[in-house]
């Protein structure tokens, strides 16, 4: 059928549209043949009987791969003017133009079936409504994805063939470059740039730390290189190497790298497919295990380190991870004094043991295993749980023993580590400044060949040289700076008070200065682990220690148990009191009771509330409730009395002590309590009754002392009652008349 016979007048009522997509920039740049005969489809449209005004071109897609739907907007804006009705043909170079994969060709397909759109290429006019051209288009579409296929299988059988040899060029970690022939990798011709990152695997081999590798490098200043622009080539052609402040990711970078350790590595990281939050499919490129690396060639190259050494290095790092919490920590030592923190075991199950802190500072250390606990009493308890000092003290101890053949030499090597150390650093800061130095040498070199006259061009270079020398004197004042602080090489007289000094390991041991870090560190240089065995044969017990040192030599040690001590227990007459006591007082009254009589808990320490109401717990003693509503008679402490009566608290004291007013106390030195009664209340008046004497008066008309008649009033010889009102408060005693037979 001709291609005419397809068309019809509503297909040409509505729009022509033109897709256009190449898979690279690069075909778009170079292949421009092909950009053109996709633009003249445009003129096919025409001949077909669109009106040129009613022919669009979407171009949106050159340069953008037709294997998926992502990242085209054209191939989004065709499929969405088809779903409308608004296109009556679609026109392609060919059917891989506008999809790679049979599920976004098909669904074209769809779409245009359902709104009587046709599609064209280079071989015809097709109706996707249509059963023979739906199969034939259908074929075409499966016939681009399979070349698509092909075309990755033989691209990627390639790149692996080529990396398999190690002649794949790939960028290369900064340090690392190029060379001229074949799969030939070599160091970075800059010594800087050398110099800095073996300074980083030196000083990792003596901390064991990224941490600490990445402060050291803040510490001295250090700056790390960045390598940019592509491939790096021994003649520096291709890259550029920017100096950057040191970060924790670049340091980890450097040190985790197979490429240092000699080693070409090809598939390290593996592209995963997956839908995004905004519905849109995305990529992204995961690490996978060292196992299922692809190709791994070592020795294929001159790198900074063996690949031994590579090993023990991502060993070391796979273990500096903070534990979770209860679980031990085998890693990199930390801030605590538990000495054997990562090398005790226990000797029971052989698992890591835990490091626990106790007392009031947290400074007491211990471990414990986290094996299954067994059941004691109805409550889990740890089949191993002991306190920490002795233990650490007979390792320290041992440690100690060890290293006194060796020590003179350790101490006289640790003070030329601390020299080599500084000097590392210092010739990487020497290389900075002539580094530094050439940059401003190349900047006025580049400002004397511009035409002074040129003040557009010249003020830029004019900037950029005074950066550069600023730069420089910032490098020289540093390297000056450092060169000063420098540690001197040792002189005889100081190599002497070091070989005294060795003779005295407990002294270095003990030093403030030396930090439990520092002692860590040093046990983990000769010993590899400690089995802890505790043994319960007795009241205290014993615990077996088994070092095993470095190199496989074996020491045993015992460390004696501490005795427990005798239960302690509070003296059952203060229990008894504290029951008595506590039926009418608060507890802190009573510890104040208990204070007075001069008695002691059971550790001889003073009583307080707490403590009083710690023993009533442990007793089941019920504590002090004070009813509100006192019954008639009620006891009543002085206080309340006094209010009750009107008087004041002292003036009460002072009857009570005269034996005016009649008390109780349940022990020596506890509060007195006064029985609130009528006969008690009618001893308190506002006014006097008629004829009754004051003390003074009484005393006169009796002939007798003050005491004497305060005696006959607590004897009941005479009648007495206090005033509580007035200018004449006070007592009055009724003084019987001569004729009165008790007179």
């Amino acid at each position: 059928m001709s291609p005419f016979g397809k068309i019809t007048a509503s297909q040409l009522r509505r729009g022509a549209v033109v897709y256009l997509r190449q898979s690279t920039l690069a075909q778009v740049e170079r292949n421009r043949e092909s950009t053109a005969r996709q633009y003249s489809l445009v003129e096919r449209a025409v001949t077909l009987g669109w009106p040129r005004a009613r022919v669009s071109v979407i171009d949106a897609d050159l340069g953008v791969s037709g294997a998926s739907t992502a990242g085209r907007s054209g191939f989004a804006e065709l499929t969405r003017q088809v779903a409308l009705g608004d296109v009556g043909i679609v026109l392609a170079l060919e059917v891989s133009r506008l999809a790679r994969n049979n599920s976004d060709w098909y669904r074209l397909l769809d779409l245009a079936g359902m709104t009587d759109t046709l599609i064209a290429d280079a071989d015809g006019v097709y109706h996707p409504g249509m059963f023979n051209d739906r199969m034939l288009l259908g074929l075409k579409g499966t016939m681009s994805e399979a070349e698509l296929h092909t075309l990755r299988a033989r691209l990627n059988g390639g790149i692996r063939n080529k990396a398999a040899r190690g002649e794949l060029r790939r960028p290369l970690p900064v340090g690392l470059v190029w060379a001229e022939g074949e799969g030939e990798i070599r160091r970075h011709p800059d010594e800087a740039v050398t110099g800095v990152i073996s300074a980083t695997f030196r000083r990792f081999g003596e901390v064991g730390s990224v941490r600490k590798v990445w402060l050291w490098l803040r510490e001295e200043n250090l700056t790390l290189p960045l390598q940019r622009n592509g491939y790096a080539t021994a003649a520096g052609q291709g890259t550029e190497v920017a100096w950057v402040e040191p970060t924790y990711h670049a340091v980890h970078t450097i040190l985790t790298h197979p490429s240092y350790a000699g080693a070409y590595v090809y598939g390290r990281t593996r592209t995963h497919t997956y839908l995004g939050q905004d519905g849109t499919v995305r990529t992204r490129h995961k690490a996978v295990p060292r196992g299922e690396w692809e190709i791994l060639i070592r020795d294929h190259h001159e790198g900074y380190i063996d690949w031994d050494t590579y090993e023990t290095n991502l060993a070391k790092i796979g273990k500096n991870i903070r534990p979770a919490a209860h679980q031990p920590g085998t890693g990199a030592v930390r801030e605590g004094c538990a000495l054997l923190q990562g090398l005790a075991t226990c000797g029971t199950c052989g698992r890591k043991l835990t490091v626990f802190y106790q007392g009031p500072t947290k400074a007491t250390p211990g471990y414990y295993c986290q094996g299954p606990a067994t059941i004691v009493d109805g409550r889990g308890a740890r089949h191993l749980h002991i306190g920490g000092v002795a233990l650490d003290t007979a390792i320290a101890d041992a440690f100690l023993t060890a290293l006194a053949p060796k020590a003179l030499t350790a101490c006289l090597t640790a003070a030329e580590h601390l020299e080599n150390t500084h000097d590392t650093a210092l010739d990487q800061h020497r290389r900075q400044v002539e580094r530094a130095r050439y940059d401003a040498s190349r900047a006025e070199r580049r400002y004397q060949a511009v035409d002074p006259d040129n003040r557009l061009v010249a003020r830029g270079l004019e900037a950029a040289w005074e950066k550069a020398l600023t730069e420089l004197a910032a490098a020289e004042a540093e390297l000056a700076r450092r060169e000063q602080t420098r540690p001197r090489a040792l002189t005889d007289t100081e190599r002497a008070g070091i070989r005294a000094l060795g003779d005295n390991l407990h002294q270095i041991w003990d030093a403030p200065t030396t930090t439990d870090r520092d002692r860590k560190q040093l046990l983990r240089t000769l010993i590899d682990d400690v089995k802890v065995t505790v043994v319960r044969d007795d009241d205290a017990g014993h615990t077996d220690l088994l070092i095993r040192w470095k190199g496989g030599a074996l020491t045993e040690l015992t460390v004696a148990g501490r005795r427990r001590q005798p239960a302690i227990r509070t003296d059952e007459d203060t229990i008894d009191l504290i029951r008595r006591l506590a039926v009418h007082y608060p507890d802190a009254t009573i510890a104040g009771i208990l204070n007075r009589q001069g008695r002691r808990t059971a550790r001889g320490l003073t009583f307080t509330a707490t403590r009083v109401q710690s023993l009533r717990f442990h007793h089941t003693i019920p504590c002090h409730q004070p009813d509100p509503d006192q019954p008639q008679g009620e006891l009543l402490t002085i206080a309340d009395a006094a209010k009750e009566l009107g008087i004041a608290a002292s003036t009460l004291h002072r009857w009570l002590g005269d034996g005016f007013v009649a008390g109780e106390q349940d022990t020596p030195g506890a509060p007195w309590r006064i029985r609130m009664t009528d006969d008690l209340r009618n001893l308190f008046v506002d006014d006097a009754p008629e004829g009754w004497l004051a003390m003074l008066e009484a005393t006169l008309a009796l002939g007798v002392s003050r005491q004497t008649v305060m005696q006959r009033v607590k004897r009941g010889e005479l009648k007495a009652v206090h005033v509580r009102t007035g200018r004449r408060k006070g007592l009055r005693i009724q003084v019987p008349t001569p004729t009165d037979p008790l007179f």
